[in-house]
């Protein structure tokens, strides 16, 4: 898709504050920090829409974006990050579940891990999670300019046997620098958000 027109309509905690439009949604997860905004910058060619922050575990909200009124991308709060408390963490998780789990909109969930690094438990446990609940999942391997481009098989088949993938078939290795990886997470979009019409 050739993005001109993105706009980020709201930021809703409830079900209530969701958008109406109907639209069709695709949600990004992933840790903190793992690279979640310089994707969506991507995708949408701009250089900073997204906010990328230096605190992990600042966005506690899930912030929906409209691109080009056909589709929303929904920005999830990234997990794992040790200095937000408990109860914190618990009102998100909450948050995350009911609009993983009730959401008709939602066609697809983008779930990004570090290319550099096994998935972590918390990983594995979103990839469980989300294909216990069969939503379609793309695995986005982040950072993969930060490895030799020889050891990206090696990167694959370890995010593929820690996550207990059938198959490499939906992971894609991305580099933000790069650009590396754009055409598929869009193809792969596109087919979830607009292919069953």
């Amino acid at each position: 898709m050739e993005v001109n027109h993105v706009e980020l309509v709201m930021s809703a905690v409830q079900p209530s504050q969701y958008p109406t439009t109907g639209y069709p949604e695709i949600a990004l997860v992933g840790r903190s920090n793992v690279g979640k905004s310089s994707l969506t910058n991507i995708l949408i060619n701009r250089r900073s829409y997204a906010r990328t922050s230096s605190q992990p575990g600042k966005t506690q909200t899930l912030n929906f974006y409209n691109v080009e009124d056909q589709l929303y991308f929904v920005d999830v709060p990234g997990y794992g990050y040790a200095k937000v408390s408990k109860a914190d963490r618990e009102k998100w998780g909450q948050m995350i579940e009911t609009y993983l789990t009730q959401r008709e909109q939602l066609r697809g969930v983008v779930s990004l891990i570090d290319a550099r690094h096994a998935p972590t438990a918390l990983d594995v446990q979103m990839y469980q999670w989300l294909a216990y609940y069969d939503l379609p999942i793309l695995i986005v391997a982040t950072k993969s300019d930060k490895i030799a481009r020889g050891k990206w098989n090696q990167a694959i088949s370890q995010i593929k046997k820690t996550l207990g993938l059938p198959n490499a078939n939906n992971i894609v290795l991305f580099s933000a620098p790069q650009k590396m990886g754009k055409d598929a997470v869009w193809q792969w979009i596109e087919e979830r958000a607009f292919g069953e019409e």
